[in-house]
């Protein structure tokens, strides 16, 4: 599964390298507006003419991809110093399988760490039900439901939320690396 991802995240960054060099922050409004030009894009790939990548940049997907990762001051994360600073090894990297295949593990490695930071946390399986278990009779009443005990600690939970500050995601916001400019590609 991480190999896979690891994949489509390598060619994402291989078709998106240089996109950051393409954003217009256009200030007429009263919340700034972020815009990708298109034209420039591709021109300075030499892509004018590439049907997929047009349609791909014309994209509803691609419109949703630009508000979020075109703010020049957000969370970062693996996708960004893909783009960002692993342009040469990529490139280096074209034509030479055994040299991919390593990049692709260490990508899925990295993305297999980022969704468990805790790896000694060993997740607990639920067994499966022995054979003919579904033909005993051992169903438990349901126990009544104390409905002073209910409110009482829901009274508690609205009093501690009231208290505590907003939830926020842990993320450490950072200026997102340019990378190099389209015209390198």
């Amino acid at each position: 599964d991480k190999e896979v991802r690891a994949i489509f995240l390598r060619l994402f960054a291989q078709l998106f390298q240089g996109y950051r060099s393409c954003l217009q922050l256009i200030r007429i409004h009263a919340e700034p507006v972020i815009h990708f030009h298109k034209a420039a894009f591709l021109g300075q790939r030499g892509l004018i003419e590439n049907d997929f990548l047009t349609k791909v940049l014309n994209g509803m997907a691609f419109a949703g991809f630009v508000s979020e990762r075109g703010p020049p001051f957000r969370a970062c994360d693996l996708f960004d110093e893909l783009v960002a600073f692993e342009v040469e090894r990529i490139k280096a990297e074209e034509g030479n399988p055994p040299k991919i295949i390593k990049h692709v593990r260490e990508l899925a490695e990295q993305l297999f760490k980022n969704e468990n930071p805790n790896p000694h946390i060993a997740f607990q399986k639920v067994p499966r039900p022995t054979e003919g278990s579904h033909l005993r009779v051992h169903i438990l009443p349901f126990p009544r439901i104390n409905e002073c005990r209910v409110q009482e600690l829901i009274q508690e939970g609205l009093a501690r939320s009231q208290g505590a500050p907003p939830a926020t995601r842990g993320d450490k916001k950072c200026v997102v690396p340019a990378g190099p400019p389209v015209g390198m590609f």
